[in-house]
Parts: structure tokens; sequence; C-alpha cells
């Protein structure tokens, strides 16, 4: 696959499965043994599908918009911005705090034969975690 393939791939995963929410469509995007360098997320398309359904329904709003995507051979790199209301329980385990979310992320994706095959992430998690009542903000004075 050339390079704008692999971005047009990913594109189509982001739309149809981070903004539509469709996890069925996961099957059409990613191999079944899709490795995920996420400790938080189990391995292969079955632990993708199994921590983004916890993290639809805690957020069902969620949406993830691409600010950026840069793409050198089988690898592409997505700098994007989640959103979304968290409403309900299963992205880790927190309590609804009703609280917008908001915070951003880079993802890369390696692509094999048409479909993603290994995925890494760097997250604004501090930010992330501060929304949900995970963490509690400090005042620093110096």
């Amino acid at each position: 696959m050339s390079t704008e393939q692999n971005k047009k791939i990913v594109l189509e995963f982001y739309e149809t499965v981070f903004r539509k929410h469709d996890l069925d469509s996961t099957v059409r995007y990613m191999h079944e043994d899709y490795i995920q360098h996420n400790p938080d997320a189990e391995q292969g398309m079955k632990g993708f599908i199994e921590f983004h359904k916890g993290f639809f329904k805690a957020a069902p709003d969620f949406c993830a918009t691409i600010n950026r995507m840069v793409a050198e051979d089988d690898l592409v790199f997505v700098y994007n911005t989640i959103t979304g209301t968290h409403t309900d329980e299963g992205f880790l385990h927190y309590k609804p705090t009703g609280n917008k979310i908001n915070f951003d992320a880079v993802d890369m994706f390696r692509l094999r034969d048409g479909k993603l095959c290994e995925h890494w992430d760097v997250a604004d998690t501090r930010q992330l975690f501060l929304q949900v009542g995970g963490l509690k903000e400090i005042n620093k004075t110096v």
C-alpha cells in the first residue's frame, strides 16, 4: 500500500470508529492480531473493541478530531483532540462526573496489507484524569 492509501485507511477508521462509534466495522480496518502498546488495553482486535466499548460508554459523545496526520511508509501518525462528556462508568471505572473531557493524543499506527496491525499512543492523561476525578489539581506556589 502507498503512504497516501495508508493515510486514507486511517482517516476512514477515525471517521467510522472514533466518530460514529461503529466498533463492528473494526474488522474492516484491523488485523485480528493487532498489537497494542498501551497497558490499559488488551491485545488484539478484541482488546481494542473492549477498551473502546468502555470509553464510549463512559463518554457517549466521545469524538476524536484529527488536527494533523503525517505518514511515512507503513506508519501513520495522528495528532488528535478527544472530547466528550463523562456521563457513565466504563472507562477505568471512574464514577461519572458529568464533566466535559478534552485532551490531546498522538497515535502512531503501523499498517500491513491495508489494515492496522500495530499501535502506539501518547496522550495527555493528566488532563483526562483531572477531568474524570482521578487526580486532584495541586496548587503550586513558588
